[in-house]
């Protein structure tokens, strides 16, 4: 009965990042350094929040765009921090974490045959999706420009297929985000062109060098951007799922049609928790925030003592250093260094082709387990690649 499903799906796989640990669950003692979710505890008010949601019985579906309370503080959110402005009413769709988000925005504007460019190596997130709407992918290198998608490399993708682009600042796997002035000369390229931008920006709130800026923020394209974010990265709220949907009135009206189908709407206790954190919670991402800075640099100063190169992220809380081994694909090389060294990184080749040369190491861990992991991976180093 194979033969009779979905073409697209059949030809989709499992992540490398699943792959990977499915092939390493039975060695024991080692420490992980992949996961991609902070390691803080959501905050006590939002738990609480989420508690009395249960407790008054806002328990039933909500409006398919979800609860205008949870809307008004999101327009307010982006208008407060970010400079954009969007109507609660008709152009923000409240959704089943990020994931979702991009999933409905992904099937309402792609057609069969359409290009999608992707700033790689990137998040495996999207192309399945974009392969599920019978769209093309299109990889754009990045590594040789300091993994910044930038306007060369931007014209030099287009061709007359292309739908949409992909910014996912900052990023993962690489950590890196893009400044005003590097996102003003993407817009330079793209403000005359019938191109959507989906800009994933669920780290929005964890930008260290540099105050972050949306590109919705750009008038040239505030009309075809749409923005993807949600809480589980700003407030440690992963289980949640809550993420959301900003675009034009247009786009939003289509949107919601995919969305209403796809799940009715989020769940009603999340929406609750999540109005919490986006009214009462304002201060919790930049405690946290303070702790990665501390975390990366350290996780940065390790690998160059080795001599081990790295771009020092300015975003998110992950690392992509240059490791690699003759001979070896990255799944291999991460498999070996679980088996030998006993510390797991996530291996490049998960991010696309373009991350064979690196591992991503998350830093969203105490400085304990960081300090083991580092220890282990320099030792296997310096036994197994360097020596």
């Amino acid at each position: 009965m194979e033969h009779l499903l979905n073409q697209q799906v059949k030809t989709i796989e499992i992540s490398g990042i699943r792959k990977f640990f499915n092939m390493v669950t039975d060695v024991e003692d080692v420490v992980s350094l992949t996961i991609g979710q902070p390691d803080f505890y959501t905050p006590e008010h939002i738990k609480e929040a989420s508690i009395k949601a249960v407790k008054t019985n806002k328990t039933t579906y909500t409006s398919n765009a979800g609860i205008i309370e949870l809307r008004r503080a999101i327009a307010h959110y982006y208008e407060t921090n970010y400079h954009v402005s969007f109507h609660p009413e008709d152009e923000i769709i409240v959704t089943t974490g990020a994931s979702q988000g991009i999933d409905i925005v992904l099937r309402t504007i792609l057609n069969p045959g359409d290009e999608v460019i992707l700033p790689a190596p990137i998040y495996p997130g999207y192309e399945p999706l974009i392969t599920l709407a019978g769209a093309k992918t299109v990889h754009v290198d990045t590594s040789n420009h300091q993994f910044k998608m930038t306007k060369e490399l931007l014209k030099q993708a287009i061709t007359d297929n292309t739908k949409c682009i992909v910014l996912p600042y900052p990023s993962n796997p690489t950590g890196v985000s893009l400044t005003h002035s590097e996102l003003k000369e993407l817009v330079d390229v793209l403000k005359d062109k019938n191109i959507f931008i989906l800009a994933d920006e669920i780290y929005s709130e964890l930008v260290y060098d540099f105050d972050h800026t949306s590109i919705a923020s750009f008038q040239e394209v505030a009309n075809r951007t749409i923005v993807i974010n949600g809480v589980s990265k700003s407030h440690s709220m992963t289980g949640f799922r809550i993420g959301y949907v900003l675009a034009p009135r247009w786009l939003t009206a289509h949107l919601l049609k995919v969305h209403q189908y796809n799940v009715a709407c989020a769940s009603s206790i999340s929406q609750y928790a999540a109005l919490e954190a986006l009214t009462h919670g304002i201060d919790d991402p930049p405690k946290m925030k303070e702790v990665y800075v501390k975390r990366r640099d350290y996780v940065y100063d390790r690998f160059s003592n080795m001599g081990i190169s790295a771009n020092k992220p300015n975003g998110a809380f992950y690392l992509f250093p240059n490791i690699s081994k003759p001979g070896m694909s990255s799944l291999e090389l991460g498999v070996d260094i679980v088996r030998k060294g006993k510390v797991a990184l996530v291996p490049g080749g998960s991010f696309s082709e373009y991350g064979e040369q690196y591992m991503r190491l998350s830093y969203a861990y105490d400085f304990t387990t960081l300090e083991k992991g580092l220890n282990r991976l320099e030792e296997y180093f310096y036994r197994y690649i360097k020596g």
